[in-house]
């Protein structure tokens, strides 16, 4: 069986972002926890930006493929919540470091694009302008990562009347008389 070193990377900077004896994780931190030499971390991540970026997008990778047989609109968005949630922890850690300033954009970028890749497969805002849909798509995927900004436990309990009520200001829009 091929050995994934990215993966077994990405294994060590989780545990290592969740320890709390780890205060900034370092690449020597990463090499000595998988026992690997500098060179072999270089040779499959540019930098620690570049390894945050890997987990993020194979994490959505996995959960985009999930929601995919989930069904309806409503539930690939409760996916994308719950592997959001799911992330949370290392994100939050990983902002605490010296990478918030490279990890916020590329991560409002990210939400942007999702946001776009199921747009397209749902044939939302068909009536909308390209210019239109951009910021649509740049306003929800704003206001959710707001959300999650301050995301609580009593969020977590009501997580399928949030998604829900979040699906249809997407997909309906709710007026002040609801």
């Amino acid at each position: 069986m091929a050995v994934d070193m990215k993966q077994i990377i990405a294994q060590a900077a989780k545990e290592l972002l969740l320890d709390k004896s780890t205060k900034r994780l370092t690449v020597k931190d990463i090499v000595e926890k998988c026992h690997i030499t500098r060179q072999a971390f270089y040779y499959h991540f540019e930098d620690i930006p570049a390894l945050f970026r890997w987990m993020l997008e194979s994490n959505v990778q996995h959960s985009l493929l999930q929601s995919r047989s989930a069904g309806d609109g409503e539930e690939r968005l409760r996916s994308l919540f719950v592997m959001a949630i799911n992330s949370m922890p290392y994100v939050k850690k990983s902002m605490e470091g010296n990478y918030r300033e490279e990890l916020e954009p590329f991560i409002s970028q990210y939400f942007q694009s999702l946001f776009q890749q199921v747009c397209d497969e749902e044939g939302l805002y068909q009536n909308c302008t390209r210019f239109q849909v951009r910021l649509i798509l740049r306003y929800h995927s704003q206001a959710i990562l707001g959300l999650f900004r301050n995301w609580t436990e009593e969020d977590t309990k009501n997580l399928d009347q949030i998604v829900h009520t979040v699906f249809r200001l997407m997909t309906e829009g709710i007026s002040p008389s609801d």
